[in-house]
């Protein structure tokens, strides 16, 4: 319940922050007028996040066994990279994503008797990337988790962030963004290092992968898989109880490079003026 309560939370506010950054320009250039192309740029977002969702699923449920299984690992890499993107996109573009929605902005409203259209789809691709990443992210969540948390957790986050970016528009909350995105990025990565090794067993049981299957411990009489906190850290994290060479290999090649290229030093753009001066 957890992890999706976090994606959707993150999502949902990267979302709200879009929203939020096109419907105040709109309001501060005089366009107010323009507001329901904003409105119906989310609601078609929206629909085509559903209707994705809601076709895979439905596609997978007649698959045979082994078909299951290899799509089920296909969804898993499909919503790693995703994640990941997301993760480094925002961490190298965040600083620049307000500017870019307002000349996009701008070139829209500057299209004559098309201005309509063109706002809608700037709307619409801007929040439908949220909305996809999520859909894949959730589908892998959910094969894995076959209860009610799941999608309890991912509704109740972005009910959240529905909030949070209403008070943000609004001006009545504040919020560090750049500490929040570092921090639910270091945790995204996590999960998807354990989206990676999932998907590798899935490969596995689909017949696809059938090399490193030596077990490399096996700690089942500790922590069991199936006890309260083995089912929990199975849900954040990927746990296994006695896990293959294989996926202890992905898991931790993913994550060591990942975490390096997320948390190193960038060196500041200022520093060869810092210098002259």
């Amino acid at each position: 319940m957890l992890v999706p309560f976090l994606i959707m939370l993150r999502e949902g506010i990267e979302a709200a922050l879009i929203v939020g950054i096109v419907a105040s320009y709109l309001k501060r250039s005089g366009s107010s007028s323009m507001m329901y192309g904003v409105t119906i740029g989310v609601l078609l977002a929206v629909a085509l996040s559903f209707f994705v969702g809601a076709g895979l699923q439905v596609a997978v449920a007649e698959f045979p066994q082994k078909e299951q299984e290899l799509f089920e690992a296909v969804v898993g890499l499909i919503a790693v990279a995703m994640l990941t993107s997301m993760v480094f996109w925002m961490r190298r573009a965040g600083a620049s994503v307000k500017g870019e929605l307002q000349h996009s902005v701008d070139h829209a409203l500057a299209g004559g008797r098309g201005r309509a259209w063109a706002l809608i789809g700037v709307v619409f691709l801007a929040v439908a990337r949220e909305g996809l990443e999520s859909v894949f992210f959730l589908l892998a969540i959910f094969q894995q988790s076959a209860g009610w948390q799941a999608p309890l957790g991912a509704i109740a986050g972005l009910s959240c962030a529905i909030a949070i970016g209403y008070g943000i528009y609004s001006g009545g909350l504040r919020l560090n963004l750049r500490r929040f995105f570092r921090l639910t990025g270091v945790f995204i990565l996590f999960v998807s290092a354990g989206l990676m090794a999932g998907a590798l067993r899935k490969f596995h049981e689909a017949g696809v992968w059938n090399h490193l299957q030596t077990v490399v411990f096996d700690i089942d009489h500790i922590l069991p898989l199936d006890s309260p906190l083995g089912t929990v850290l199975s849900g954040l994290f990927g746990y296994q109880s006695a896990p293959v060479m294989g996926e202890v290999l992905v898991y931790v090649v993913f994550l060591v490079v990942s975490l390096y290229l997320f948390l190193r030093h960038r060196a500041p753009r200022l520093a060869p003026a810092r210098a002259s001066a």
